[in-house]
């Protein structure tokens, strides 16, 4: 269920966007029956339970209503208040917070009456001023606030709620932002480059983009180990559909190798395992870089995490399980001898997607005779994108700078003739007659919609990236 997704006078409700919905039922101090989203309901009984501690008490004063229910309500507060009431209070079908489940009012029971005349709740201005700080610890924001209803549309109202999430919520809450204005700075999708430091972990890079753009849509392309820094590129939301298109391209490294020693992980924070005095010289450098500049079966590392028989390499590795370790094709397309000394040496390469770079450094150990093993490795580039480029993580905020998926991707864009536009939207296959020898990524008003691959000179529908209604 996405809580962030708004219904206003811009963006109209859309039933698909809550087909997935689970409802609650909750009734109200005077037996009227409301419908609430289950996480919804939740996060107002918690709220309700929490004021009664401190002598505020609330009531369910409205739930979900379909767009029928705002129709008949329009009607019926026209008839009882006249039309200049309605256009003022009443949302229009399709532009009401209460088609989605998400929003609810309550009102306040004083003297174990409740009130439910405005004018008066408006009075109880400390207590409605209580109650919305401390929405956020629930996941709740005010649709409505004082001064934003320019931005809204629509008049403050303390008593109107709607659940988003607690980290959203907070973010609303601690930036005095509406909805809207939330949507705006948040909802965002792109390639971001990032400088990963030494020390952590990938996945760590990805938690924290995920907390400063607030989403659980990240990802990355090509895994580098906490040994490892350099150029890590994150996907966000909608980018997230092209991961595997951005992973398939070659990678640049540089490389330091130690000689005499070779670990179980093929870095330095493993166990010693072989150990030599052999020095190298120059001249068997250059040999060994002449002759592994080639495409090969390489053995993939004990300590990584593909799967062999549904389990992970590095838990066999823990468990001191023995297996027959898998080997993939890999191209050596540069090798750069940059530095070199009796016991070490410096490298850059350009290598294929699923090099791996310590068990290259095997390699040569193998080649030369002489145990090998990484030392330190950064990487500097990764297809078109560059190390020169990415920020470091410390830099990285909601303001940041997103490459789009048109200009991620190396592959043709095209604008959807009207013809197409409802079979490309819908994901059906289509004729070539945009003469597409590979893939397509198809674009509408600015908006990057599908990637298409051309099969036997059709075009099918390979990935929908953003759905247009």
């Amino acid at each position: 269920m996405n809580y962030k997704i708004i219904v206003n006078k811009e963006k109209l409700y859309n039933k698909k966007d809550f087909s997935n919905i689970e409802f609650k039922k909750i009734v109200s101090t005077l037996n009227e029956e409301y419908l609430l989203e289950k996480r919804t309901l939740k996060a107002y009984l918690d709220l309700k339970r929490d004021l009664e501690k401190e002598n505020i008490f609330i009531d369910i004063a409205s739930g979900y209503r379909s767009v029928e229910e705002q129709i008949d309500l329009i009607e019926e507060f026209t008839n009882t208040y006249g039309s200049d009431y309605t256009e003022k209070y009443v949302a229009k079908p399709k532009t009401s917070e209460h088609h989605t489940g998400l929003a609810f009012d309550v009102d306040l029971v004083i003297d174990n009456k409740v009130v439910y005349d405005n004018n008066i709740l408006f009075e109880q201005v400390e207590t409605w001023e209580k109650i919305i700080s401390i929405l956020p610890n629930y996941g709740l924001i005010l649709r409505y606030p004082k001064g934003k209803e320019k931005i809204t549309g629509y008049n403050y109202e303390p008593w109107h709620y709607r659940y988003v999430g607690k980290s959203t919520a907070k973010i609303i809450m601690e930036n005095n932002l509406t909805l809207e204005e939330y949507d705006k700075l948040y909802n965002k999708s792109g390639i971001l480059l990032v400088n990963k430091p030494k020390g952590i972990t990938s996945r760590d890079v990805v938690n924290k983009i995920e907390r400063i753009f607030d989403t659980k849509k990240v990802g990355h392309n090509g895994t580098l180990d906490p040994l490892a820094e350099g150029l890590l590129v994150i996907t966000i939301n909608r980018s997230t559909k092209v991961n595997e298109l951005l992973t398939s391209t070659e990678k640049e490294y540089i490389a330091e190798v130690k000689i005499g020693i070779e670990t179980d992980t093929l870095d330095l924070e493993g166990k010693v395992e072989k150990t030599s005095d052999k020095k190298i010289t120059k001249d068997m450098l250059d040999n060994l870089f002449t002759n592994l500049k080639r495409e090969y079966l390489q053995e993939v590392p004990k300590y990584s995490a593909i799967k062999v028989s549904g389990k992970k390499l590095y838990e066999y590795a823990r468990n001191n399980e023995m297996v027959e370790l898998p080997k993939r094709k890999v191209i050596i397309k540069e090798l750069e001898l940059l530095d070199y000394k009796e016991d070490s040496f410096k490298f850059r390469c350009l290598v294929s997607k699923g090099t791996y770079i310590r068990s290259l450094i095997k390699d040569m150990g193998d080649f030369l005779d002489i145990p090998c093993t990484m030392k330190s490795l950064l990487r500097t580039k990764q297809g078109k994108f560059s190390l020169k480029d990415a920020l470091d993580l410390e830099e990285v905020n909601i303001n940041s700078n997103l490459i789009s998926i048109s200009n991620a991707l190396d592959i043709d864009k095209k604008e959807i003739e009207a013809r197409d536009y409802k079979k490309i939207i819908n994901g059906a296959s289509i004729n070539n007659t945009y003469n597409i020898k590979n893939e397509v990524l198809f674009i509408k008003n600015n908006k990057e919609i599908a990637i298409y691959k051309n099969i036997n000179s059709k075009l099918i529908c390979y990935k929908m990236i953003n759905e247009t209604n």
